[in-house]
């Protein structure tokens, strides 16, 4: 949380995480707790922070106590539908991971098998030129036996 006023580089009043977008989902480590905290105080995040506490379910959290302020829902009415919202975003980071696990293997089994393709063709290509030239020593020996052949049968004048 830092003041809006301050420089681009200035002081923080409170760090609530960090947030790593280098990952594969993305990291997020946030303390809601402070964070909804600062947003019943007035604190307004910039689109970038509100989308995070928005994956975070910091801003469901804060709609749902407003709600239990206004009486239109009791608070464990409210506990239970976020823990309902926390269950189906867990279950849908936890099927991201596991459909990357195994887009992962597939393409590594399929890096594999082109692999074993190009070196079944490398050693085709490598028996080929080793029968070529198993041929060509074959003939050429024959030839030689010929020649030799030839010269026993003419005789030397």
């Amino acid at each position: 949380m830092a003041d809006s006023r301050s420089p681009r580089d200035g002081r923080f009043i409170e760090q609530l995480g960090s947030y790593n977008p280098n990952t594969n989902p993305a990291t997020i480590v946030l303390d809601s707790d402070k964070a909804l905290k600062w947003l019943n105080v007035g604190a307004q995040p910039t689109l970038t922070a509100r989308r995070i506490l928005s994956y975070e379910g910091v801003l469901l959290r804060k709609h749902l106590q407003e709600g239990v302020a206004k009486g239109a829902l009791t608070q464990a009415q409210a506990d239970e539908k976020f823990a309902a919202w926390k269950a189906g975003q867990d279950q849908k980071i936890a099927d991201k991971k596991a459909g990357l696990k195994n887009e992962a293997i597939a393409k590594a089994k399929e890096a594999k098998a082109a692999e074993a393709k190009v070196n079944e063709a490398r050693a085709e290509a490598i028996a080929k030129k080793k029968a070529e030239a198993e041929e060509a020593a074959r003939k050429a020996a024959e030839e030689a036996a010929a020649e030799a052949a030839e010269a026993v049968e003419t005789p030397a004048e």
